[in-house]
């Protein structure tokens, strides 16, 4: 081996995969060669630890367009529309530089978006940070205000409303905050665009922004952890420009209307190597490019920096022969630079040449099929032997009123009202609810239906039990959209684990894969691609095993979305699914008591789809007044959000149970709040019998407090204002104090 130990390892290599290198090329690779696998074999470019047991995801159904394997998934939403959405993380970067690594992870996402011919409307992100206070508590508060406003940067001035999302602090994300982006768009579902190269002599366009050194190894460094000399990595976190994105956007989707494109790919991670050999990759050819002709932002820059800068708002075209003019007089119109730097070739080879003279010439499949692929080995965790009991008699005895405004108070639970304000959640005037009330919806204009997307994880559950933590964070992503009334048609995944070349970690990883795939299956939502961010740990510290789940749902009839808060005084509280008394994993238990422990909550997924069946028959009915899943805080802390938002409205409450903190606090699975008017009552109880689904009138509407007897014994009662505030203001209290 010619090249030192110390420069494969600055390359994230191992001497294995040096001479798996020797092998592809039958020769010493060149170090633009090096550079180039050393992107494209990263973790987060090749999958490497996880494609494996990804396969065993169910990506068909009935509406996919398009699953994993392109830029993002599409599904048929009718009327000849696709709803094309994908989610992404940015977690590496927005740690380093908190607020260019969200904005650039908003920039990334919606390329993604545009480039498979859709027109971005909505972003959705999943946020997880470390705890507020305590002795990280300002580094944490510095990176989530730089993120948030990374996020609102880019996405306010883009053009394209953030409709919603979810954020928790826990401890283990102090070191590894976790920052991830939903796009969705609406497409013509006959014109899909593909990242493809094909036909021979077929000019290759690098179209948008200049290249520069931002973001160089950008992908190897997604692929390492952390340490205390993380901040060093700054250079590889790419800087962004949501203006020259816009323009970027409408110059594509201008030239998409055309026949003039072959294919169109973003140059995201691993910039231009990604883009060149991913496309010929697909399209079975190569490509040869001159990077003299790539529009650079500095001088000197080598072919090494050329291929792996990762500066953003840029992508490679092909086009067909002829058509040049045409191409360039688009992007010239949208004051965007459109150079030819090369051809499509019949060889499969991606050859990049430097003033005519070869630096770098490798077969696509080497790059992008033959990767290597590890069966890591797996190790179930020694901590879960005593971390799933619980001590009920140890728990201090807390009253519940107290514990409710404990855990409204927790940020976790708390208003995100200080996040979404910093966001236009109402730009292009597709949003129907506003943030915070339910799922995100959109409209889909020129229709009657509308679209409702909801992110979910709860990386607790998954420390506890990773395959079931899965499991229901997909059911209650899927819940979610029930919720405002939409049947899931499709949902997307963004994996977030620590290293996997710890055994436990990998265990965990395959459980919470395993898990996901089994209530796929079970509720029909295929996943239509996503993400996975590994090596999440910082000085040897994981985060919490955390699939993000995104799913999208359809609503027929936009007039008939649903939303959580109750509505008319009188109206008829009803619980549908059942209560099992689990405390394990729950917010309750973490913010009262500060103990993480305890089994996830069961999850019965034939119990979790007839719930869903009979919610969204029920929306479609037009008897739901309100709906609200049971989740965070349990159905103490859903009953006293239906009455946030409402100008007071309260309600009275009655629960079956003999221990009112199982009662109040338990986190349940496949439960839902809805109110309905007295008339649709029995429809509802009804409906729900037929269809074997627990259900039961808990209360009623009304008043000015919150009032929730259980087993007949007054365990809450508190005025709604009073909670509301503590709910409203807890988030924001930590930013007023770093201002002051």
């Amino acid at each position: 081996m010619t090249i030192d130990r110390t420069t494969l390892e600055r390359h994230g290599l191992t001497p294995d995969e040096y001479e798996r290198i020797v092998r592809a090329l039958h020769r010493e690779p060149t170090m633009t060669e090096l550079g180039i696998f050393s992107v494209m074999w990263s973790e987060h470019c090749s999958y490497k630890s996880s494609r494996l047991h990804l396969r065993k995801l169910p990506t068909r159904g009935p509406r996919v367009l398009q699953g994993p394997g392109e830029n993002a998934g599409a599904v048929d939403i009718g009327d000849g529309l696709a709803a094309v959405f994908k989610i992404e993380s940015h977690n590496h970067p927005s740690f380093i530089e908190p607020y260019q690594g969200a904005a650039t992870g908003v920039g990334g996402i919606i390329r993604d978006i545009f480039t498979m011919g859709a027109r971005p409307i909505a972003l959705m992100n999943a946020l997880r940070f470390g705890p507020l206070d305590g002795p990280h508590g300002a580094r944490t508060r510095r990176i989530v205000e730089g993120v948030v406003a990374g996020i609102g940067g880019y996405g306010n001035s883009i053009g394209i409303a953030t409709i919603g999302g979810e954020i928790a602090f826990e401890d283990p994300y102090a070191g590894n905050p976790l920052v991830n982006v939903l796009c969705l768009g609406i497409a013509d579902a006959s014109a899909l665009v593909k990242g493809t190269a094909s036909g021979a002599g077929n000019p290759v366009y690098y179209v948008g922004a200049k290249t520069g050194r931002d973001g160089i190894h950008g992908a190897t460094m997604a692929s390492a952890e952390f340490d205390d000399k993380s901040a060093e990595k700054r250079p590889a976190v790419q800087v962004g420009d949501p203006f020259m994105e816009k323009l970027l956007l409408e110059a594509c989707l201008e030239l998409m209307k055309t026949d003039a494109l072959i294919g169109v790919q973003d140059m995201g991670a691993a910039g231009l190597t990604c883009s060149t050999c991913e496309m010929g990759a697909r399209g079975g050819a190569g490509i040869e490019i001159d990077v003299q002709h790539v529009p650079q932002r500095e001088t000197g820059m080598t072919p090494y920096e050329i291929m792996l800068s990762e500066s953003q708002e840029r992508m490679l075209l092909v086009v067909k022969k002829g058509r040049e003019a045409e191409v360039e007089r688009i992007f010239d119109k949208w004051d965007l630079h459109a150079a030819h730097i090369g051809e499509v070739t019949t060889d499969g080879v991606m050859r990049v040449k430097d003033h005519g003279r070869v630096v770098a010439e490798i077969p696509n499949g080497a790059l992008v099929d033959e990767a290597p692929v590890y069966d890591r080995p797996t190790r179930r965790p020694a901590y879960l032997d005593h971390a799933t009991t619980i001590d009920a008699a140890a728990l201090a005895r807390v009253e519940p009123r107290d514990a409710l405004l404990d855990v409204l108070a927790s940020p976790t639970v708390a208003s995100k009202r200080w996040v979404y304000t910093q966001y236009d959640t109402m730009v292009r005037t597709n949003t129907i609810a506003l943030a915070g009330l339910t799922a995100g919806v959109v409209r889909v204009k020129e229709t009657n239906r509308a679209i409702a997307v909801a992110t979910d994880g709860n990386g607790r559950y998954c420390y506890l039990n990773p395959r079931r933590g899965a499991m229901l964070a997909l059911a209650e992503a899927a819940r979610n959209v029930v919720c405002a009334g939409a049947v899931p048609i499709g949902a997307t995944n963004c994996l977030n684990f620590g290293n996997p070349e710890r055994p436990e970690i990998m265990w965990q990883f395959v459980e919470c894969v395993e898990g996901l795939a089994e209530a796929c299956r079970a509720l029909d939502v295929p996943i239509t691609g996503g993400n996975v961010s590994l090596y999440n740990e910082t000085d040897g510290k994981a985060i919490y095993p955390t699939p993000i789940i995104g799913v999208v749902g359809l609503i027929e009839d936009a007039a008939k979305v649903v939303t959580r808060t109750f509505k008319r005084d009188g109206d008829v509280v009803v619980l549908l699914g059942e209560d099992r008394g689990e405390l394990g994993g729950s917010e309750y238990l973490r913010t009262v008591h500060k103990r993480v422990r305890g089994d996830a909550p069961s999850l019965d997924l034939a119990r979790e789809r007839a719930l869903q069946a009979v919610t969204i028959d029920a929306a479609a009915a037009g008897w739901l007044r309100s709906a609200h899943d049971c989740s965070d805080g349990g159905i103490a802390v859903t009953l006293a959000e239906c009455c946030f938002d409402t100008g007071g409205l309260g309600a009275t409450i009655e629960l079956d149970g003999t221990s009112p903190e199982t009662a109040l606090f338990s986190e349940s699975a496949s439960r839902i709040v809805v109110s309905v008017a007295p008339s649709n009552e029995r429809d509802l109880l009804e409906a729900a019998a037929a269809a074997g689904v627990p259900a039961r009138r808990i209360g009623t509407v009304g008043g000015t407090r919150l009032s929730i007897r259980v087993g007949g014994e007054r365990a809450i009662d508190v005025a709604v204002g009073e909670a509301e505030q503590v709910w409203t203001t807890a988030l924001e209290k930590y930013f007023k104090r770093v201002a002051a």
